[in-house]
């Protein structure tokens, strides 16, 4: 019975939260557009499921994936994991924590790729660019910038380099890349960032974070636990772009060799 009070406090939780957006939807198109609501009936059923995945998720949030970030998050750093053959080290180095860096870049990549909002982006850049644009290619091209900038976020938590200077310079080599990039790709690549922090990702990380934050020795979780999530939106960015001037760079050598061989 424990399990169905939390379903029933997270379903009551969702309603409160998903209310206002129904409110605005509803009113909008009874009160300023005036026309009925079509389908009436289908659109009252999918909102009850929403209603149904969201609480579901949430508490899965909260007995699974928070608890399980946490728990590997420790397990990784604990003193009797980081040891050599001779017994404990006498000193940890930021080096001895290559199987975090290893494991961020693994789950970075693993639930960007399985993140639904960034499939949805994905399909429609290949419809509205008529195909020039690949699901596949975009969804693994924003998964590496989502694992390289969780791993190089858990390595700044492990050193406890100030945020800001990684946040200050990855936006100016954006900007510099951003004018030798392909102009269709450029917002693209810029929303990219924003698709990958949705409701797989940002559980997940943020776990991850305040638990390294909390065993790692000299590390707060509130000063150094939170910070992932901007890695996980700005190195998609660079990403994306530098997937599309890879493949702007290859098309056009291959241009250059027909041109050669038509000769």
């Amino acid at each position: 019975m424990e399990w169905l009070a939390s379903l029933l406090d997270s379903l009551l939780a969702t309603l409160r939260d998903v209310f206002p957006i129904a409110a605005v939807i509803f009113g909008f198109q009874l009160f300023i557009l005036r026309r009925p609501i079509p389908n009436l009936k289908r659109t009252l059923f999918g909102f009850f499921y929403v209603l149904l995945g969201l609480s579901l998720f949430l508490l899965g949030l909260e007995q699974a994936l928070f608890p399980l970030g946490r728990l590997m998050a420790a397990q990784l750093t604990h003193p009797e994991f980081l040891t050599d053959e001779t017994g404990l080290l006498p000193s940890i180095h930021w080096t001895q924590y290559y199987w975090v860096y290893i494991f961020a870049f693994a789950i970075g990549f693993s639930t960007t790729v399985a993140e639904p909002s960034l499939i949805a982006v994905a399909i429609k850049a290949n419809q509205v660019s008529g195909g020039a644009i690949g699901i596949w290619g975009l969804r693994i091209a924003v998964a590496i910038g989502v694992a390289v900038g969780i791993s190089l976020g858990t390595w700044r938590i492990v050193t406890g380099y100030p945020l800001h200077y990684f946040i200050i310079a990855g936006y100016i080599f954006v900007i510099f890349q951003t004018f030798y990039a392909p102009r269709i790709i450029v917002p693209l690549a810029y929303d990219s960032g924003g698709v990958t922090t949705s409701t797989v990702t940002v559980p997940l990380v943020t776990a991850l974070g305040l638990g390294l934050a909390e065993s790692v020795p000299g590390r707060s979780p509130l000063m150094d636990g939170f910070g992932l999530i901007a890695f996980a939106s700005l190195c998609p960015i660079m990403s994306v772009m530098a997937y599309a001037q890879i493949s702007e760079y290859r098309a056009k050598r291959d241009g250059r060799k027909k041109s050669v061989t038509t000769r």
